[in-house]
């Protein structure tokens, strides 16, 4: 008998080795996970909060598990001390934890990214900075929205207003640079682009910023992007207002930074928001749902745990919440199949000089690559919609509201979803089912409320304040002053073509700043042709007066159309005329002919009387004279005499 089981047993280990593993592997009772938050900002808050939720529901969930107790260490760091964020993020990668949640923060994101590939522990990070990837960081797996779609969809309300130029406010970053960078290229496809870009530093002082806005003010989009965080940004706003820049002509577009600290800070001073009156801003779209009423019912509850009473939930917290659960499914799955969790020690990392960040403590995780596989192939439905991984290891359809602030709070105008690329004001859910939609026709949002409390939309830009005069150079002529000319008692410019570039210049929607500069000295006509290569090296910036239209001028130079002379014309006539013989009196009218004739008849009689005394042939019989005054009356007409 128990030879038979031997054998039997064997048999199985060749036959069906990965079931007898399977069945044989023991689930550990308590699995850790870490997280690093900044625990004194909005959106750090909210997470811990989200952190403790999702905790909370998987440990009460028997199918999730199945008996093993998912526990978090929760980190504090700092987003704005790039070095003393490092050397915490650092301390916390000692303890040996299967993934972590976080950082919230570009600038440590990068760091931990390295160390989180060295020891195989993925990275479940909502940083939106662009330029983290799955390419360069292969554990780094990005739960939250990136900002490649935001500035997307931003380029797309951009382009929606027809407007061409915009100007960039970005604290000056990794997160803000990269995002005004992946801002510049989605402009670029729309052919629009950033006029003018100015970062600031995180500590800056008031002096600074203002400086910094009066310099915004000079120049001439007046469509501004605001991409920073949640307190210098509100920083920056209570300025705008003092400054006048919150009136009507301005647009502000702030990215979602805005919405995620609306949507978590319950008591929000009416200073702050009669400031915010007519802003833009995105928010990732979350689709409603019972799963996210669940959670947004019980926070309150959650959060006085957590001692964060004054925050609510917003797209961040939802992101986080479900980032906990995409560990927890990988995590069940992976203990499915027989892994185990274990780790050993990296001999790359070892500390000789002693130091307090101990590298020889931290330890690789064995099965690291086994559970980033699992990740990366979760696909369940959470509280955020659809959580799923694309190839490039960012969420499947991601989607923003647009969004007007208005009174007191927000009126969503709009969507934006990468699936059709295109501004509507259908659900992104809803487009999910239909073939994908890419005619610019169909792009449709709500009315807006601009700054100033008008309705209608801003130009988006103004002659620059500060712009220097446009040198016009007009000829000064010696002949033909009716054209142009100088007037030598006041100076000024004066003749035909003076009076058309004004007329035109009157009828622009803006002011533009110009002088006349004479060319030439007024006792002759000038050179034209070095006029025009005056325009070309940059001396005037264009030129106004009586100058003809060649060939080879028009090859370097734009003329506008002919307003001096008229061109090729074609003469028809405006009723049939006769053409009999007769035709030759079409001409004059009847009474003209008749007086043309008198006066030549008159012309003949003078003749006679001047000549019948001395001239032979002006006598006769009175039938021969009369027959010569009419005879030399009608040879005037054909003989010179």
């Amino acid at each position: 008998m128990e030879i038979s089981f031997l054998m039997l047993l064997v048999l199985s280990l060749l036959l069906f080795p990965n079931g007898i593993c399977k069945g044989l592997a023991a689930r550990p009772p308590v699995v850790n996970i870490g997280s690093i938050l900044q625990f004194n900002s909005t959106t750090g808050g909210v997470a811990a909060v989200a952190i403790h939720a999702a905790l909370e529901d998987i440990n009460s969930d028997p199918t999730v598990l199945n008996g093993t107790t998912l526990k978090v260490q929760i980190k504090d760091t700092n987003c704005f001390d790039g070095f003393l964020g490092m050397v915490q993020a650092l301390q916390f990668m000692e303890t040996d934890v299967v993934a972590l949640i976080g950082p919230q923060c570009s600038t440590i994101s990068h760091i931990i990214s390295y160390v989180a590939n060295e020891l195989r522990v993925p990275l479940m990070s909502f940083a939106s900075d662009a330029t983290l990837s799955s390419i360069q960081f292969p554990f780094f797996v990005r739960t939250g929205p990136n900002d490649l779609y935001q500035m997307a969809a931003v380029a797309e309300v951009v382009d929606y207003n027809h407007w061409k130029i915009v100007t960039a406010i970005y604290i000056d970053n990794v997160y803000g640079r990269n995002g005004i960078a992946a801002l510049d290229d989605a402009l670029a496809l729309k052919r629009c682009k950033i006029s003018y870009k100015v970062g600031f530093p995180s500590n800056a002082k008031r002096s600074e910023l203002i400086n910094l806005l009066v310099s915004v003010s000079y120049m001439e989009s007046r469509v501004i992007i605001l991409h920073t965080g949640a307190e210098p940004g509100l920083k920056l706003f209570s300025m705008v207002k003092q400054l006048n820049m919150m009136g009507n002509g301005y647009v502000w577009i702030a990215t979602d930074w805005l919405s995620a600290y609306l949507d978590a800070n319950s008591s929000v001073p009416a200073e702050t928001i009669s400031g915010l009156q007519g802003v833009l801003t995105l928010r990732p779209h979350i689709p409603n749902s019972k799963m996210k009423s669940n959670l947004v019912s019980k926070w309150n509850k959650q959060s006085k745990k957590s001692n964060y009473s004054d925050l609510r939930v917003n797209t961040y917290g939802f992101y986080v919440y479900d980032s906990v659960w995409a560990v927890a499914r990988a995590l069940d799955a992976f203990f499915d199949d027989g892994g185990r969790i274990s780790f050993s020690n990296d001999s790359m990392l070892h500390d000789e000089t002693g130091g307090t960040l101990h590298l020889e403590a931290m330890s690789i995780s064995d099965m690291g690559n086994k559970l980033l596989e699992k990740i990366r192939k979760v696909n369940f439905t959470g509280v955020s919609g659809q959580v799923q991984f694309d190839a490039g290891g960012n969420l499947i359809h991601p989607a923003y509201d647009i969004i007007n602030i208005i009174g007191n709070g927000m009126r969503t105008i709009g969507f934006w979803s990468n699936y059709s690329g295109l501004l509507s004001t259908v659900s992104p859910e809803a487009l999910y089912s239909k073939p994908p939609n890419i005619s610019l026709a169909d792009q449709h949002l709500y009315d807006v409320i601009w700054p100033g409390e008008t309705a209608q939309r801003p130009r988006g830009w103004v002659f620059p304040s500060n712009a220097k005069q446009l040198k016009i150079g007009v000829p000064n002529r010696f002949s033909f002053k009716e054209f142009v000319t100088k007037d030598n008692s006041t100076g000024s410019m004066k003749g035909y073509c003076i009076d058309v570039f004004t007329q035109a210049l009157a009828l622009l929607p803006y002011p533009v700043s110009y002088k006349f500069v004479p060319f030439g000295n007024g006792t002759e006509n000038p050179n034209y042709d070095k006029l025009v290569q005056m325009i070309e090296s940059n001396e005037f910036d264009a030129a106004i007066g009586d100058i003809a239209i060649t060939m080879r001028r028009t090859v370097t130079l734009d003329f506008t159309q002919p307003f001096i002379e008229t061109g090729l014309v074609i003469l028809a006539p405006v009723k049939q005329h006769i053409t009999s013989s007769w035709a030759f009196l079409q001409p004059f009218t009847l009474q003209m002919w008749c007086v043309t004739g008198s006066y030549f008849l008159i012309v003949g009689v003078v003749v006679w009387v001047l000549e019948h005394r001395i001239n032979d042939d002006f006598r006769g019989s009175v039938r021969q004279q009369i027959i010569t005054i009419f005879w030399f009356s009608f040879s005037t007409l054909f003989f010179a005499h």
